[in-house]
C-alpha cells in the first residue's frame, strides 16, 4: 500500500516540486513523518487523522510513514496537510491514481476537513508550470494569487470530500481565471495624494527629482513640518507597476502570508514603514530557514525610515549591501537565499536632539557637540548612498489655512513617467535602470556639463563646504532634473538647483 502525490514547498522567492510518498504497512497504528519536517508539518498527522475520520473516511490503524522529498531540505508550514490526506486515501484505494502525478496538491486542513489558505502560492504556481503540469489543486482563497501564471490550470476547492470526487472524476471543479486587466483596474490605487500636502513646494519638488531619478532622499526638519507625509506620497507619484515587477513583489509578499485572501496581485507599489526599534534580521532578513524582511517586502517600492538616527547603527549598517546591489544575500549553514530588494530609501530625521535647531519661532536648547553626537549616528558610507539631503521647514499658518490644492499625484507622476522613459532608452542593453544607479563611466558619458557649470561645481565644493563625494551625486541629480525638463545637455539652472539638495554636507552640519 504505496502511494505519491505532488506538493510544493518555497526556497527564497522560488519553489520546488516536493514528492510526498505514503506508505502504510502492518504493525502498531503508528504515523511517523520523515524528510527534515518541521514542528507544523510533524503536528499535521493529528490534523490529517481528525479530517479523514470527521469527512466520512476510514482513517487506517496500521504503520504509516509520510517522506517529504528530496529528504535532505527542511520542509516547513502546513502547505502539506491536504497531499498527505490524498496520499493516504490513494493508498488505501479510495483514490484513483490517474491525476495524482499531473496535478499539484497544497492546502491546510481544518479538523472538520475544510481546506484553509497557505503562504506561497505563487511561487509554486510557477513552479508547477515550469514542470508543465496539468494543474494544480489548492485552497480556494489562494486560486486567484495562482491563477495568474499560465500554462497551467488552477482549481480553487474548499473541503476535502470535493479534493476527493475531483480526482476520482466524480465532480467538476470549474478552473479559475483572472482578468488582469481588470485587477490593475480594482487594486491599482492609493489612499494619499500629492495634492493632500499643504505647502512645501520646495520639497515637493525635490520628491518629485527623487522618484524620475530614483534617488534616495533624506528629509531634515522640525516635528510637524510634514516629512512622513511626504514621504507616504512617494509611491503615488512613481511609475505604476507593471506585470513582471507586480509578480515579483506578489511572490515575495506571498511568502510572508501578506497577500489578502482571494487577492490576485500586489497591484500597488510597497510602502514599508519600520519602527526604529527592529532588528538587522527584521529590516535585512533572517531566520533558521531565512525569510524576506522590510527591505525585500519593499522591493519595487519605498522604505521609510523615520527618525532615522533613532535605529541602531548596526541595522542601518546592514542596507549598504542592498542600497548598492539591489539583492539580498542571507548565508546560514544549511542553506544560501538570495532576495531582491530594489528599493527607494525614504528616511526623515530632526536637525538636532530637540528638534529646533532650524526652526525660526523656536530656539534650540542643543549644544553644538549635542548636535555632532546625533548626527554622528548615521555613518558616512550610508550618506553616501543618499543623493538628495532636504531641509523641510515649518508651515505658516496661512499655509496651513490656504484653499489652494497642490498639483495632484497624477500629474507629477506623468512627468516622471517622461523622464523614466528617456533613461530607459538611454541605458538600454545595460544593467543599469535609473540615474542614481549610473556608474563613473556612464556619469562621464551621459553629464557632461560645460564651462559655466564647472565653474559653478567648483564654488560649490570649496565655498559651500561640499565633501568630493558629493560631486558624482550632484551630477546624477542634474542629470535627472535635465531628463523632467526634455534637455540633453545639463545646464547651469539645473546643476544649482542640484547643489541645493545637499544640506548635509553644507558647513553648519560638520
Amino acid at each position: 500500500m504505496l502511494a505519491k502525490v505532488l506538493s510544493s514547498a518555497a526556497l527564497g522567492v522560488e519553489a520546488y516540486l516536493v514528492d510526498v510518498e505514503v506508505d502504510i504497512a502492518q504493525g502498531l497504528p503508528n504515523f511517523n513523518t520523515v524528510g527534515l519536517p518541521d514542528a507544523a508539518v510533524k503536528e499535521s498527522r493529528d490534523r490529517v487523522r481528525a479530517a479523514i475520520k470527521n469527512c466520512g473516511f476510514d482513517f487506517p490503524s496500521r504503520r504509516i510513514t509520510v517522506n517529504l522529498a528530496p529528504a535532505d531540505i527542511k520542509k516547513e508550514g502546513a502547505c502539506f496537510d491536504l497531499p498527505i490526506a490524498c496520499a493516504i486515501l490513494a493508498a488505501m484505494g479510495l483514490i484513483k491514481p490517474d491525476r495524482l502525478q499531473s496535478h499539484l496538491l497544497l492546502g491546510e486542513l481544518a479538523l472538520d476537513g475544510g481546506v484553509r489558505g497557505v503562504n506561497g502560492a505563487l511561487p509554486m504556481a510557477v513552479a508547477a508550470a515550469r514542470h508543465r503540469l496539468a494543474g494544480m489543486i489548492l485552497p480556494a482563497e489562494n486560486a486567484p494569487e495562482a491563477a495568474v501564471v499560465e500554462g497551467i490550470q488552477v482549481y480553487g476547492v474548499e473541503t476535502l470530500p470535493q479534493v476527493v470526487e475531483f480526482l476520482n472524476g466524480v465532480q467538476q471543479v470549474p478552473p479559475t481565471h483572472i482578468n488582469l486587466q481588470d485587477v490593475f483596474a480594482q487594486h491599482a490605487s492609493y489612499g494619499v495624494d500629492l495634492a493632500d500636502v499643504k505647502g512645501q513646494a520646495h520639497a515637493k519638488r525635490a520628491l518629485e527629482v527623487a522618484a524620475a531619478g530614483g534617488h534616495n532622499i533624506l528629509f531634515i526638519g522640525p516635528p510637524g513640518s510634514g516629512k512622513t507625509m511626504l514621504a507616504k506620497r512617494l509611491a503615488t507619484i512613481l511609475p505604476d507597476l507593471v506585470l513582471e515587477e507586480a509578480i515579483e513583489v506578489t511572490k515575495i509578499h506571498s511568502i510572508c502570508g501578506l497577500v489578502p485572501s482571494r487577492t490576485a496581485l500586489v497591484a500597488t507599489r510597497p510602502f514599508r514603514a519600520p519602527h526604529h526599534t527592529i532588528s538587522d534580521a527584521g529590516l535585512i532578513g533572517g531566520g533558521t530557514i531565512p525569510r524576506p524582511g522590510e527591505v525585500s517586502l519593499a522591493h519595487h517600492g519605498v522604505l521609510f525610515l523615520d527618525e532615522l538616527p533613532e535605529f541602531k547603527r548596526s541595522v542601518l549598517e546592514v542596507l549598504r549591501q542592498p542600497l548598492e546591489d539591489g539583492t539580498v544575500t542571507i548565508a546560514r549553514a544549511a542553506t544560501s537565499v538570495t532576495y531582491p530588494a530594489r528599493f527607494m530609501l525614504v528616511a526623515a530625521m530632526n536637525p538636532c536632539p530637540c528638534g529646533y535647531f532650524t526652526d525660526p519661532q523656536r530656539p534650540c536648547s542643543c549644544s553644538t557637540p549635542q548636535i555632532q553626537r546625533y548626527r554622528s549616528r548615521i555613518s558616512g558610507p550610508l550618506l553616501d548612498r543618499i543623493d538628495l539631503h532636504l531641509d523641510v521647514p515649518p508651515l505658516r499658518y496661512r499655509e496651513l489655512t490656504t484653499d489652494s490644492q497642490g498639483e495632484p499625484s497624477e500629474q507629477v507622476r506623468t512627468r516622471v513617467k517622461g523622464a523614466r522613459t528617456l533613461q530607459q532608452e538611454r541605458f538600454r542593453r545595460t544593467r543599469t535602470f535609473c540615474n542614481a544607479q549610473m556608474g563613473v563611466k556612464q556619469i562621464r558619458r551621459h553629464c557632461s556639463i560645460g564651462p559655466d557649470g564647472q565653474a559653478l561645481l567648483e564654488t560649490a565644493i570649496e565655498r559651500l563646504g561640499l565633501s568630493a563625494r558629493a560631486h558624482d551625486r550632484i551630477l546624477k541629480v542634474a542629470r535627472t532634473i535635465a531628463d523632467l525638463e526634455g534637455h540633453e545637455t545639463i545646464r547651469t539652472d539645473h546643476l544649482a538647483e542640484a547643489i541645493q539638495y545637499r544640506t548635509l554636507d553644507r558647513t553648519p552640519w560638520r
